[in-house]
């Protein structure tokens, strides 16, 4: 079956066109509510959401979709994502939602489901509520006596602030550093703040005034620049820039130069193989990671295992061979000692230990490896199947002919957008430039006379 709702993280798209409707939002609520009401306890979910304006639509459109379903909910507000995923474990719920469009503009939002166990959905669950969606729901609904109860929780953020704060290891404080941290006007803007000062540190927030319409706007991971210049201005130690929901974390470091989701990952297998903690005798990270990475994790003797591009991709690779550290250049760093999902705040407080334990300024400890010269490029495209048709098959071929000693090819549709994106990597700038642009042209020509 063909999914029409679901992407590689949740349902997502523009706020009250479908399929990010009240409606729609409302159907998942009773459908997914169907399909976790099993046993006969009292079944409950729990709501949590970032700081888009349309997040009040949608969190009151799923309340009564769960408790038409005879869940109870329990309404967190404003979270971040990887809390959403800690309570709905602490709290021995059947499932856990997040209302978010992650890094995406205010307008766009998106649902994203958690199992009881805390992880995302599998595929095969995720279709068995698409099936549900393409249903009369009306023989799902409970019966009067068993309609849910909503109620909103009070104390999640304090939760929420001594997880995060009880995985920095017991010899390390953060006094002495002077953090900045932007939090996108996200999520995390409460308890980011609270739990760095917390540990000691002497904090510099941006990016803690949400208006409903402001999240990641020219701020957060995908905005580094506002953070830099905070960083120069307050002479910090280090700058942690998160997402509108708290799963990913860029680094800035005292310089002002941007740390990516690659170099932070080289970090914690270092450190982690060091103290002996690491499983799995590597990482795992998707295709789009640095060809850096996985060189420099094979000279200290850790290997690199790839997956698709989803965190939640690398999430199941490490839970099927035992990894404990995984996730993406972007940023989205999976610790399971920690969390079921990315947590940029738990990411961002390995870094800052590494940086206490060692005496390393932030530039020194997070350059581990150069990176090898990356290009990555986006094909938009109306209809059809571009990647099907000979010529470009032929084309791409070519290119990995090319490539194969020196470099790597990667070419996939986007999972929320359509595009195709093309990225190429190798120790030839130039050779790489060339094959991305002659790519991007021979799949852009195919698209416009398929239009």
């Amino acid at each position: 079956m063909t999914r029409r709702y679901f992407g590689t993280d949740g349902i997502r798209g523009l706020s009250n066109r479908f399929p990010m409707t009240p409606d729609l939002a409302m159907r998942v609520g009773i459908a997914a509510g169907t399909i976790f009401r099993r046993g006969g306890h009292r079944h409950r979910v729990v709501i949590g959401k970032d700081t888009r304006l349309s997040g009040y639509m949608l969190e009151n459109a799923m309340v009564a979709g769960f408790t038409a379903a005879g869940l109870d909910a329990f309404v967190l507000g404003p979270i971040p994502t990887p809390a959403v995923a800690m309570l709905t474990r602490s709290l021995r719920c059947d499932l856990g939602v997040m209302i978010s469009a992650s890094h995406n503009p205010f307008a766009d939002n998106g649902i994203k489901l958690f199992g009881p166990d805390g992880y995302k959905l599998s595929d095969e669950l995720e279709m068995q509520i698409e099936e549900l969606l393409e249903k009369d729901l009306y023989g799902q609904l409970a019966s009067p006596n068993d309609i849910g109860r909503a109620k909103r929780i009070d104390g999640v953020h304090d939760r929420y602030v001594e997880f995060a704060k009880r995985t920095l290891p017991r010899d390390v404080t953060l006094h002495g550093l002077r953090v900045a941290i932007d939090c996108a006007n996200g999520a995390a803007y409460k308890v980011a703040p609270a739990a760095l000062w917390e540990l000691g540190a002497e904090v510099v927030t941006i990016g803690n005034e949400p208006n409903g319409t402001n999240i990641n706007l020219e701020c957060g991971s995908t905005h580094p620049e506002t953070l830099q210049k905070k960083v120069h201005e307050t002479r910090a130690d280090i700058g942690i820039a998160l997402d509108g929901d708290a799963d990913r974390v860029i680094i800035v470091d005292e310089n002002g130069t941007v740390v990516d989701g690659d170099q932070l990952m080289a970090v914690i297998a270092e450190t982690w193989a060091q103290d002996q903690t690491l499983r799995g005798g590597g990482i795992v990270a998707t295709v789009m990671s640095n060809l850096g990475l996985e060189r420099f994790l094979g000279d200290k003797g850790l290997t690199l295992a790839r997956t698709k591009v989803g965190d939640r991709y690398v999430v199941e690779h490490m839970r099927n061979h035992d990894f404990n550290v995984g996730g993406e250049q972007s940023g989205h760093i999976v610790l399971s000692d920690h969390g079921t999902t990315g947590d940029g705040l738990v990411a961002a407080l390995q870094i800052l230990a590494a940086v206490k334990r060692t005496g390393r300024t932030v530039s020194e400890l997070c350059h581990r490896f150069e990176p090898v010269p990356q290009l990555l490029r986006n094909v938009r495209f109306s209809g059809g199947k571009p990647l099907e048709d000979a010529v470009v098959k032929q084309a791409i071929a070519d290119a990995e002919a090319e490539l194969a000693k020196s470099g790597r090819l990667v070419i996939r549709p986007s999972g929320t957008e359509p595009l195709i994106r093309v990225m190429a990597e190798g120790d030839d700038r130039e050779q790489v430039e060339r094959i991305v642009n002659e790519l991007v042209d021979v799949i852009g020509s195919v698209r416009s006379a398929a239009a």
